[in-house]
């Protein structure tokens, strides 16, 4: 059960690391705005359902072997359920009704929330190791 604990976190975290600093990046210096905003728009529900189950599924295998772990990865999947659920709807009104202000706000707080999951799950896969 270690070493699948280990590969569930590690893959969590390899996923989260490269869709924020690999695959956004690379769409907004390949394509134009107005395609780059409907493909993330997208994108972004199944990212996040990947995010959810892969973190409940480490969450759950990792209980058996540390609490702290399987709390930082259960503190991912919640706050991925709230960016899915909550944070996107707002996000997503925003951008439709053209309030900037608030889309900055509300996007600004949806990157803190994955650099900080980020983190976490780093943690966890340190701790896995």
């Amino acid at each position: 059960m270690a070493s699948l604990s280990l590969l569930l976190a590690a893959t969590l975290l390899g996923g989260m690391v490269f869709f924020s600093f690999g695959f956004a990046p690379v769409l907004f210096r390949q394509l134009p705005m107005e395609q780059v905003r409907p493909l993330l728009r997208g994108t972004f529900p199944y990212y996040y359902l990947v995010v959810i189950v892969l973190s409940a599924l480490a969450a759950g295998v990792a209980a058996s072997q540390s609490g702290l772990v399987a709390a930082l990865l259960g503190l991912i999947c919640f706050g991925t359920v709230y960016a899915r659920q909550v944070l996107m709807g707002h996000i997503n009104a925003a951008t439709d009704r053209g309030d900037q202000k608030a889309f900055h706000r509300l996007h600004m707080v949806s990157v803190v929330i994955q650099l900080v999951q980020i983190g976490l799950c780093g943690w966890a896969v340190v701790l896995l190791g």
